[in-house]
């Protein structure tokens, strides 16, 4: 065992069931250029059955990295033994590693390095997935010694695997909701945001390998949409709490609904009971009061529609729009009368007793269908005759029909 006065990082590994998986995972952590003498290990065996319990016994007798080894009933989930971890870590920062999981050999020194130079309380090192995908969108070419949350990408990778200063998290009171059985990641990461000194991102190098396991246990728990619905509420009613209204909220609160919120009304809600529907419907009621114009302006007409459409309680709408990007059409792209606005033509478009208005179907951000940019058509010059190009477009139309139809009848 090593002293431990002065360590810098405290990587808590919660393990269950993770063989053969969690050999590679202690190699990794063994193998780190960070010394040996800076870090320490705190596993929590969560009621293992596979013999991790005993390769964790024989990892700490043997290597010269201090490591804690905690046996424990199984808890259910992985917010029991991190939350056990972080209470008996000593490092000025945690790093949260799943077992199944494994570090680039570098991660914790260029994590560590650039938490100290920015003097940021989260750094997120870049993730990739083996034999499964990982969010990709907030990893610049270079390293991003701060970002503004309310202006990144970073919101969308909640997960805990995260370097976080430990001593925000005590001030705060910051851990894992061990009563959720889904989302606790993301609530334990967003408040770490929101709460932070800063934030910081590792691009040029990989820290993170997201393994996926043949045997399938690294998905998400199952558990019904309950669940998934009680987190996502947890989120919004976090992002109210800290971050009062205006366009800083409407950025965040973006992502429950692209990311969350929307996967739970998909095409299939179609085939579900009209009490799960309804019963859907009355749990998003505690989301989308927090739907607002400036939210919609954030997202893509496709998915604020379907938003729109829940919020509504109009599920006969949104499945024929469900159909609609099925068939994998392009919508039509008209122009107001007034004004730079441009909508697009999603079925339901100023349909009488719909009850949506124009603005939802309004492009406000970049806008693409079936790998298209969509760009609205250029206003005609001043003088120029409008209705030349409609006619011109009619003709056009007219012409390739009539040549359809002939072909078919050859």
């Amino acid at each position: 065992m090593n002293d431990t006065r002065n360590l810098d990082v405290s990587v808590i590994i919660g393990a269950y069931e993770a063989m053969p998986y969690l050999t590679r995972c202690l190699q990794s952590v063994e193998a780190q250029t960070l010394s040996a003498d800076r870090f320490e290990i705190i596993a929590v065996d969560d009621g293992s059955t596979d013999g991790t319990g005993a390769h964790l016994d024989e990892f700490a007798a043997r290597t010269a990295i201090s490591t804690t080894v905690i046996h424990q009933a199984n808890s259910g989930g992985p917010s029991g033994p991190r939350n056990v971890g972080l209470a008996r870590a000593r490092g000025r920062f945690v790093f949260f590693l799943d077992a199944d999981d494994f570090l680039g050999f570098e991660a914790l020194e260029r994590m560590l390095a650039l938490a100290d130079k920015a003097g940021t309380d989260v750094v997120l090192g870049k993730m990739v997935g083996v034999n499964r995908g990982a969010a990709g969108s907030m990893w610049g070419r270079h390293d991003q010694e701060r970002v503004d949350i309310f202006d990144s990408r970073v919101i969308y990778t909640l997960s805990a695997q995260k370097l976080f200063r430990r001593e925000l998290l005590v001030r705060h009171g910051i851990t894992f909701d061990e009563k959720m059985s889904s989302g606790e990641d993301a609530l334990f990461t967003m408040e770490a945001y929101l709460r932070s000194a800063g934030v910081s991102v590792v691009s040029e190098y990989v820290c993170y390998y997201l393994v996926g396991r043949d045997d399938g246990l690294h998905a998400t728990r199952t558990g019904g949409y309950e669940p998934r619905f009680e987190a996502l509420t947890a989120l919004v009613e976090l992002i109210a709490e800290l971050v009062p209204e205006g366009p800083k909220r409407d950025f965040l609160m973006a992502r429950p609904f692209t990311v969350g919120l929307i996967q739970q009304f998909g095409p299939g809600v179609v085939k579900e009971s009209e009490e799960v529907r309804a019963h859907k419907l009355e749990l998003a009621g505690r989301i989308t009061k927090y739907w607002t114009p400036g939210v919609a302006k954030l997202i893509k007409v496709n998915e604020r529609l379907r938003i729109e459409c829940v919020a509504r309680g109009r599920l006969d709408l949104l499945a024929d729009i469900h159909r609609f990007i099925a068939a994998r059409h392009t919508p039509e792209i008209v122009r107001a009368d007034r004004g730079d606005a441009a909508y697009l033509v999603y079925p339901h478009f100023r349909k009488p007793g719909a009850g949506l208005p124009d603005e939802v179907f309004e492009m406000t951000v970049p806008e693409w269908s079936v790998s298209k940019r969509l760009q609205p058509p250029a206003r005609p010059k001043p003088g120029q005759d409008r209705t030349a190009p409609t006619l011109a477009r009619r003709v056009v139309r007219r012409v390739r029909r009539d040549m359809r139809r002939w072909k078919a009848s050859v």
